[in-house]
């Protein structure tokens, strides 16, 4: 049987007092609308259809090729929502699952049950409910005496009686696709609100004598919608709770759940130890037995295994393994610490690699560089990348070992094993196994080479 989801996105959320489209407020690093069209696929069958109106192109934009939009204009309502999706899917699909972008903790397994209540069903619809002492605007379920549901009352026009009920309707229908093209056409318009309100199927399937199943929900949380910014927060929190419990559940222990922020998507290998204050954003992927935080902040980085990274900042790194950080480092774009390197307090590192042993202890910049393997850097190291018009390379070869203050001026290369003095200013290619000093730095010695053990003991 075909299923096809019919997500509806056109309003502009005029109480969240923003420009953004309501759909695409962020949750966790992820639009809203996103966790709905993910739930709504994995209950259909189908390419979704996603009905847009208020900032239309950005919605568009952002949908791509994951969903076919329709636009609502004017904007009438809910049941003029969905007769938009009419031409696309008359005599394509056998039912319609109709959600809403604003309900981002509705579960894919939740819809799943609501599509097999109406397989079940002989009557042409059925709906979710759920029973809750805040009623978020929601309408509320009219049932009659023999608990059969006989209509949906919007929360704008009940009256104070009916406001009292505490059954109300989530938003979620499931249709059979014949009879709800004709009810469409039938449904009048609202004279105080002057819309058309797909809840009015209900009552015409009533007066039509055909059975409305109600499909209750289990956790009434799903049900929360997002009509303002206090709506916004209290899904983020459930949402935060629900991903922070699944990294638990697969071996990820976090010291304290509640102050710790982690986005949709980022990956986290097990044995690893999350302490408070810890963010993780965007396109992250944490390996196993690593030690991060607390107050570290972490976004479309990659990490290794049994890395160690402490009160620091990383944005679009690459931490291979047994890599140790911090406090108060800062990795941005494009740096590559490879396996065993140290990086201590206060340093910072962009495009550029340091590759296996190195070891940069605190107090230096690395910014363009490739820096060989065992190298140690002293504290205040910079290299001096920029020019005033463009950024310069700096070339660092194996077991080198750079003095305190040393000002490496790029372009520059220095060769294996040599050797920097403190506060030497480089402006000119460095030979291997020499020594350089000064103010511009000369070649004073010719070193003779290290047995590699003793280069591996170099410190800052």
């Amino acid at each position: 049987m075909r299923v096809t989801a019919v997500l509806l996105a056109a309003g502009q959320g005029a109480r969240m007092k923003s420009v953004l489209p309501k759909a695409l407020h962020p949750i966790l690093g992820r639009p809203m609308i996103s966790y709905a069209l993910e739930a709504a696929k994995h209950a259909s069958t189908e390419l979704p259809i996603v009905v847009v109106g208020y900032g239309a192109q950005n919605v568009i934009e952002y949908l791509g090729q994951s969903a076919r939009p329709v636009i609502q204009e004017p904007r009438l309502g809910t049941a003029h929502a969905v007769m938009q999706a009419a031409p696309l899917l008359r005599g394509r699909t056998d039912l319609v699952l109709v959600t809403y972008a604003d309900m981002p903790l509705l579960r894919s397994e939740t819809l799943e049950r609501l599509v097999a209540r109406q397989k079940a069903n002989r009557g042409p619809l059925s709906l979710l409910t759920v029973v809750m002492d805040d009623p978020h605007g929601f309408g509320r379920i009219l049932r009659a005496p023999d608990g059969t549901v006989q209509a949906i009352v919007e929360e704008s026009v009940a009256t104070e009686e009916q406001k009292q009920i505490k059954e109300l309707n989530v938003g979620a229908y499931c249709f059979d696709a014949e009879w709800l093209w004709n009810a469409l056409s039938q449904i009048e318009k609202n004279p105080i609100q002057g819309e058309y309100y797909l809840t009015d199927a209900v009552e015409l399937a009533v007066r039509q004598g055909l059975a409305v199943q109600a499909e209750r929900l289990e956790d009434p949380k799903e049900a929360i919608g997002i009509n303002t910014r206090l709506h916004l927060a209290e899904v983020e929190a459930e949402m935060r709770r629900r991903i922070n419990e699944f990294h638990m559940l697969n071996g990820v222990t976090l010291i304290d759940p509640t102050s710790t922020y982690i986005d949709f998507g980022v990956t986290i290998g097990r044995d690893t130890v999350i302490w408070p204050n810890t963010y993780l954003h965007g396109r992250t992927e944490i390996g196993e037995a690593n030690l991060i935080g607390p107050n570290t902040i972490i976004r479309d980085s990659k990490i290794g295994h049994r890395c160690t990274i402490l009160m620091s900042v990383m944005e679009g790194a690459w931490l291979e393994n047994e890599v140790e950080v911090g406090p108060f480092a800062r990795l941005r774009k494009g740096a590559h610490l490879g396996n065993r390197v140290h990086m201590g307090n206060f340093g910072e590192v962009k495009d550029a690699y340091l590759r296996e042993g190195v070891k940069m202890g605190h107090f230096s910049y690395i910014g363009n560089a490739d820096i060989g393997p065992g190298t140690n850097i002293g504290a205040g190291t910079i290299t001096c990348n920029y020019d005033g018009q463009k950024k310069h390379p700096t070339y660092v070869g194996e077991n080198v070992f750079i003095g305190s203050d040393t000002m490496l001026v790029a372009p520059v290369r220095l060769g294996d094993r040599s050797r920097t003095g403190a506060g030497a200013v480089v402006t000119k290619d460095v030979p291997p196994d020499t020594l350089v000093v000064g103010v511009p730095a000369r070649a004073i010695k010719k070193l003779r080479p290290s047995p590699p053990e003793e280069a591996e003991k170099g410190e800052s």
